[in-house]
Parts: structure tokens; sequence; C-alpha cells
């Protein structure tokens, strides 16, 4: 709760440029939890400094940004990030072959499921864009939507937590649980949409 009054402070004072560079530091792996930052977006909107419709898109924004910066630069650079001293740190060899091995296994519901999975995001979009086994745009799509289930999530329980800050933090705490409802729930739908796609495309290449 310290880190998240701190961070209040400082968006109350900076406003929407101070949460979009905190977003975009979470996305490059800066040891400052997203969902917090998010929360305390929320938050600051609801005691009058931001409007929250504005802070939820500027969010998106932010979060979207950081993640495909993490992407672009796995793809474009691959294992040589490893050298990097920064990602050396976040990501060790052994740590890279776990996820290349998880990619192996799970493919691109990973992507999907590391927006719920605090603390391996950055890895999972590193090691995303090194194998080069899945697109800039296939990857900004399974991001995008599960952005749309937990950035809003987070902003909103911010929002209609700022003056209630026991019960926030009581759902702070319950909300990970719920995101991987949402997420869950997220994930067949977006199942059912590339199912009925591909059924449409045959259906076409029939006739």
């Amino acid at each position: 709760m310290d880190l998240l009054e701190r961070l209040i402070t400082v968006f109350a004072e900076n406003g929407y440029a101070a949460v979009f560079i905190a977003l975009l530091l979470c996305g490059a792996g800066i040891p400052l939890p997203e969902d917090i930052t998010l929360v305390a977006g929320g938050v600051i909107a609801g005691l009058g400094y931001a409007n929250v419709h504005t802070m939820a898109a500027v969010t998106m924004v932010g979060v979207l940004i950081g993640d495909a910066a993490m992407f672009l630069l796995g793809h474009h650079y691959g294992e040589h990030m490893l050298q990097w001293k920064p990602i050396a740190l976040l990501m060790p060899p052994r740590r890279y072959a776990k996820m290349q091995e998880k990619f192996e296994r799970y493919g691109n519901r990973l992507m999907f499921f590391a927006r719920f999975l605090p603390g391996m995001r950055t890895a999972v979009y590193i090691t995303a864009g090194a194998t080069h086994r899945v697109s800039f745009w296939r990857f900004l799509l399974l991001d995008g939507f599960a952005a749309l289930i937990s950035v809003p999530f987070w902003v909103y329980l911010g929002y209609f937590g700022a003056n209630r800050r026991e019960w926030l933090l009581m759902w702070m705490h319950r909300g990970q649980s719920s995101l991987w409802v949402l997420g869950g729930i997220g994930l067949v739908v977006l199942l059912v949409w590339w199912w009925r796609r591909r059924q449409r495309k045959l259906q076409v290449q029939s006739r």
C-alpha cells in the first residue's frame, strides 16, 4: 500500500504523462508492478485529478506500446539481447530456455495469459519476438485482447475505490483471481471467434 500511495502522489502531481511513462517502464521490466500502477491511475481519476475514461485509454496505449517494444526488440535482436546487462538480470539463459519450452507447449495461449502473470510478462514478450514463430500483428491481437480485460479492470477498480481504501485493498488482493476467471472467459470468446472465422474461410474456399 505504501507504493500505491507514493504512485498516487506522483500521478496526482504530474497527470497522464506520469502514468504513461510509468507503464512504459513496467513494460521494460523495471520492478514496478503494472497492476498497482493502473490502480493508482484509477485512484487519481476517482479523486478528481483526471477523467477515468481518458485514463483508461491512456493506460491502454501505454501498456500496449511497452509490450510491443519488448516484442520488437526480441524480434530484432533475438538471443543477442541476453548479453545486455538489464536483460541478462531479468532473463538469464536458463529462464530463456524455460520460456522457449513453454512456447513449445502452450503456443499462442501463453502470450494471452502472460497478461495475467505478474513478473513474467516482459520475459514472455521478449521470447515471443525472439522465437520468430508469431507475427507482430498476431501478438498485438492476443496481447491487446488480454489488455482489454485487465487494464480497465484495474483502472476502474482504483476509480471506484479512491475514497474507500480498505475496500480497494481487499479487491486488489482478490483481483488477480477475478482476472483469471475473466481471462478464461476471454480466451473462450477468442477461440470461438477464430473458429468461426476459419469456418467462413473454408466455406468460401469450397465454393
